[in-house]
């Protein structure tokens, strides 16, 4: 292909989608000038924040200056009243962190899954919701009441003229950065309705940034427009595109994995990446790319070698290098990357980093570590995370290896036993999960040792155990069976309302959900 021609490709490639293509039907083809990549607004967002302002979050004003209707907006759900709204308060109240950040970042991450106005309706399975999301799960029938009490409709119609001039501001930075990226790696994105990248635009999180992703679909919260966060959305952005091939080539990746033991050893590591290599070479290799785009000189790239090896991202050094190898090169990153993973020499490597002193750990504020020491993350709790993101991932191979794991250091554990059993639906290994579910809701043995906390099941786990045992009997035509296990969800004291729903249309009609749609059951 002649250079005005890749140009002129990459150039399609960078468009940026309206909200009228995103609505098309999946199965449709997409138009020629669609790329899955949007920048638009969110009412589910801006009902939640919405919601939080009137909790008394303190939200960040600093972009607010430039959108007077919002900010007259934020003080008049301060000044709210009515049983929605005090209801909401409490909520908030009883679900409040310490950080206001970390507090802040589980709201838009449920905002973020689920459907638009007014119902609100999660968009996924129950099992693969994000884990900070379920432990709010409920705010779901707070947002919908008080979305009502609040006539959210209404302000909404007034503000979104603000809110789509905001996020027009981002628009030719993203077209940028998306046709940037794709040159250097010489991609032309192929576009499918089911993979996304979206920079929704909310002015209340101010400075702050937050990325997600569940499955194919890439998000990032951004709220400033007077200085736009690109280093951010360069990182996202490079994930979107990225995370494909550390995927596809993950046995590949996994021959290199004893450099992991040696990045573990960093102490400002994240815990993310300490037992993920597939997680942990694709952050080094998203690292690498940014630091070519930068075009630093030796020295500075010299410096932000060294950093990446001291902070313990050990294998951004080897790509840097593949990399200076493959902007010589004519492939696409697509078919150039397997060289990158075979370049890596890992005795060569383990002998360098003898020579690497990682840099000591970053002690957080007195507060601050008051705080993380009334919770501090145990080997246990690293290990249900991760367990929880490989379900998120839909790997149950790799959660079912993480959940059997910590059985075997922690026999009869529910959270463990429950994620196993949502590993083997996900796997299609019915057999085991009925075992599982059936374990789960099955009266604990008489002792005379008082049981740990740990030790039983919360009532999320229990009555979503009974819900599913009951669609395994509905899927096997025992249907008095599966009312009695539908039943049994709906008599747990404290269960989730998302559990108590699907329980009553459980009982209410014979769950017919393929056991593997979705990676589990249907909800109905």
């Amino acid at each position: 292909m002649k250079f005005a021609a890749i140009v002129a490709a990459l150039l399609a490639a960078s468009t940026i989608c309206t909200a009228a293509q995103r609505a098309q039907a999946p199965q449709e083809k997409p138009p020629d000038n669609y790329s899955g990549i949007f920048v638009e607004s969110n009412q589910a967002l801006f009902a939640t924040m919405c919601a939080l302002d009137a909790a008394g979050f303190a939200a960040d004003e600093s972009t607010l200056s430039e959108m007077p209707s919002r900010l007259a907006l934020r003080e008049a759900m301060l000044r709210m009243q009515g049983p929605a709204t005090e209801a909401l308060r409490q909520f908030y109240r009883d679900h409040q962190l310490g950080d206001p950040g970390e507090t802040l970042s589980r709201y838009i991450t449920f905002s973020l899954v689920v459907g638009p106005a007014p119902r609100f309706d999660f968009q996924m399975n129950h099992d693969l919701l994000p884990p900070d999301v379920l432990t709010i799960e409920d705010f779901r029938e707070i947002l919908v009441a008080f979305y009502e009490e609040a006539r959210l409709d209404l302000q909404w119609a007034k503000v979104q003229p603000e809110y789509e001039r905001a996020a027009a501001a981002y628009g030719p930075p993203v077209r940028k950065i998306m046709f940037t990226t794709n040159t250097y790696l010489r991609e032309i994105l192929k576009p499918i309705y089911d993979r996304t990248f979206t920079v929704y635009v909310e002015p209340l999180v101010g400075a702050r940034t937050n990325f997600r992703n569940s499955g194919s679909h890439y998000s990032m919260v951004v709220g400033t427009t007077a200085r736009i966060p690109t280093e951010q959305l360069q990182h996202a952005y490079l994930h979107f595109v990225l995370d494909p091939l550390a995927l596809q080539y993950r046995k590949q990746l996994e021959s290199k994995r004893a450099l992991l033991l040696v990045a573990a050893r960093a102490a400002r590591l994240p815990e993310e990446y300490r037992n993920d290599f597939v997680a942990f070479t694709d952050e080094c290799f998203i690292k690498s790319v940014e630091l070519r785009l930068r075009r630093l000189s030796p020295a500075q790239l010299e410096s932000a070698l060294n950093d990446a090896d001291q902070t313990g991202f050990i294998l951004v050094r080897p790509f840097v290098a593949g990399l200076q190898k493959f902007e010589k090169s004519e492939p696409s990153m697509t078919y150039y990357f397997p060289d990158l993973i075979t370049a890596i020499d890992v005795p060569a490597e383990q002998k360098r980093l003898q020579s690497v002193t990682f840099s000591p750990e970053i002690l957080p504020a007195p507060a601050q570590r008051e705080y993380d020491s009334a919770a501090p993350a145990s080997e246990l709790d690293r290990l249900l995370a991760q367990g929880d993101r490989e379900i998120a991932r839909q790997d149950a191979k790799a959660a079912s290896a993480t959940f059997e794991n910590i059985l075997a250091k922690y026999p009869g554990l529910p959270k463990a036993e429950y994620g196993l059993a949502i590993a083997s639906v996900m796997a299609g290994n019915a057999d085991r999960a009925e075992q599982l579910f059936a374990q789960l809701v099955s009266p604990a043995p008489a002792s005379t040792t008082a049981a740990k906390p740990e030790d039983t099941a919360d009532p999320s786990i229990l009555s979503w155990s009974h819900v599913y045992l009951g669609r395994i009997h509905d899927l096997e035509g025992e249907r008095e069976a599966a009312v009695h296990e539908y039943m049994g969800a709906l008599a747990v004291e404290g269960a989730p309302e998302s559990a108590r729903v699907a329980a009553q249309n459980g009982v209410d009609e014979p769950y017919k959900g393929h056991p593997r749609a979705n990676g589990s059951g249907n909800e109905k």
